[in-house]
């Protein structure tokens, strides 16, 4: 198969029309897969998309058939009203599948009716055929860095940051969760339980308005039964699609390994403290995991400093993390718009508001604590005697039991 430079290769347009923002990352990803030099637009509603056509003829349009206004339909119909010669490919996506709809969709002759939740091998296969000349891929470089200071490029940075680092396989984990019936949504929960940046994507995704209009999701479990396991799948491998979703560097995999270590040492307390005060046991769970998650954005963006040409050392490294990963992960848990009540105990493992609390912040406030517990002599007693102990009326007797069971 030959490989093209991309900069060799006329730059190709492509529009995304899709409402739901999680939905619209991860067709980009896998366009962006396909060809990563493609110049993507997205747009939220089908008048938005149709504005941008006005000045604009895409090589491909992919659009959801249930964007609010001026729907996908509207907007195929709009597309081949153009009458450009041959066709703009335009995939129609919708979560319609009876035959009534799929006769109105193709008297408008759509490249591909694909129905929700989409099978990604498909859509791949699809995309392919449409965006790659007789088998020819498409290498991309990675870009310079622009001039300025690493403490520049993590500002900028701040609040456009992917995430997190995975640290699961996603292929692996689909595989292995597949059951007698396809795709078993328990072996899956199993599996994404331990990556940070997993639960918190299919946290905020359940969360999205087009997935969810009435309690707010704050525990995998929850988002899993909302957005279906397929659906679910697809979302997972897209955020494993993204540039830098894996960590390279040795440096990098040891910090992240000793956050990853706490935060499921911090998970697991607050699992056990929540079920001995009987408290949302997966909401203290989940937030415990989500602990580190601006730390860990942060060892990622370091990992692109560093590729794109940056010059990087351990004092970079913790200077940077002390700078920056209380930022990060503010901005993150507020862009993804994870629930208020999961926020707020995520920020309790680090600090509680001495005025207003509630047990459970208390409680995420004291798993953290014992997530960080050392060897030291007394340090069981000395949290003991802490504030959120002693309200709580956890005893010395009863961290070291928990410790005992989470350390082994």
């Amino acid at each position: 198969m030959t490989v093209a430079k991309a900069l060799d290769v006329a730059r190709i347009r492509i529009l995304i029309a899709e409402s739901d923002p999680w939905i619209r990352e991860m067709l980009s990803e896998m366009v962006l897969s396909v060809r990563c030099d493609a110049h993507v637009e997205v747009c939220s509603d089908g008048s938005q998309a149709m504005q941008w056509l006005k000045g604009a003829v895409p090589d491909l349009v992919i659009a959801s058939r249930e964007l609010p206004g001026f729907d996908g339909l509207s907007l195929l119909r709009g597309v081949r009203f153009l009458r450009k010669q041959p066709n703009i490919p335009f995939i129609l996506l919708s979560t319609r599948s009876d035959s009534t709809s799929v006769r109105e969709a193709v008297q408008l002759a759509p490249t591909a009716y694909l129905t929700k939740p989409l099978n990604m091998d498909g859509l791949r296969h699809r995309l392919e055929g449409l965006l790659l000349e007789g088998g020819a891929q498409v290498a991309c470089e990675i870009p310079s860095l622009a001039p300025g200071t690493l403490n520049d490029f993590l500002e900028k940075r701040r609040e456009v940051a992917d995430g997190a680092p995975l640290v699961v396989d996603v292929q692996q984990v689909i595989k292995s969760s597949q059951g007698a019936c396809g795709l078993d949504i328990k072996l899956l929960e199993q599996a994404l339980m331990p990556d940070p940046q997993l639960v918190a994507g299919l946290i905020a995704a359940a969360n999205s308005a087009e997935q969810h209009l009435g309690k707010p999701i704050q525990a995998l479990s929850e988002a899993l039964a909302t957005l279906g396991a397929t659906q679910s799948a697809n979302l997972v491998t897209a955020m494993a699609m993204k540039r830098g979703a894996v960590l390279i560097d040795a440096a990098l995999i040891a910090r992240a390994n000793d956050f990853w270590g706490l935060s499921q040492r911090t998970a697991s307390y607050a699992h056990m403290l929540a079920s001995m005060l009987e408290l949302d046991r997966e909401r203290c769970h989940c937030a415990g995991l989500l602990r580190n998650l601006g730390d860990l954005a942060v060892l990622r963006c370091l990992q692109e400093w560093a590729l794109s040409g940056g010059v990087l050392n351990d004092e970079l490294i913790t200077r940077s993390l002390e700078k920056y990963a209380a930022a990060f992960g503010s901005a993150l848990r507020t862009r993804w718009r994870l629930p208020l009540e999961l926020r707020e105990l995520i920020a309790a493992v680090h600090q509680y508001n001495t005025g207003v609390f509630t047990r459970e912040v208390l409680a995420m406030n004291l798993a953290g604590e014992m997530g960080r517990l050392g060897d030291e002599q007394n340090a069981v007693q000395t949290l003991a005697t802490s504030k959120p102990a002693r309200l709580l009326k956890v005893e010395a007797s009863d961290i070291e039991r928990l410790r005992k069971k989470v350390e082994g």
